[in-house]
């Protein structure tokens, strides 16, 4: 025998694991012995109405494309075959020739031009 208690080494170990054992075991019961306590009821939230998802407003209608009109009259008179083409200047006679054809063709140019411009006006 080893000690006063009259333990032997082996001995000791067991009756410490014994103790330890008895230990956990009286604190097991004392937390069995407890009777948990039912959670508190949650109070009861009035649910908020659901929101009303946003109302999507179609965009209105797209506009038909305006008919385009123009600014010309219809019975605007096309262009005028004018006399001084590289053609007929290559085919007068001479000088005086070539400068009556060119002053037809200015005079033409003339009076057609005149008459865009007023149609022109019109249109602004």
């Amino acid at each position: 025998m080893s000690g006063s208690w009259g333990l032997r080494g082996g001995d000791l170990k067991r009756a410490t694991a014994l103790g330890l054992a008895a230990v956990a075991l009286c604190a097991c019961s004392t937390f069995r012995h407890k009777t948990p306590q039912p959670a508190p009821a949650p109070v009861a939230q009035p649910t908020p109405a659901p929101a009303e998802p946003p109302r999507i407003i179609p965009p209105p209608p797209a506009a038909p494309p305006a008919a385009k009109t123009s600014c010309v009259p219809r019975a605007f008179p096309h262009p005028p075959k004018y006399p001084d083409t590289d053609g007929a200047l290559r085919e007068a006679g001479g000088a005086a020739d070539r400068y009556q054809l060119m002053a037809a063709g200015r005079l033409l140019r003339i009076q057609r031009l005149t008459e865009l411009e007023r149609v022109l006006e019109g249109c602004r």
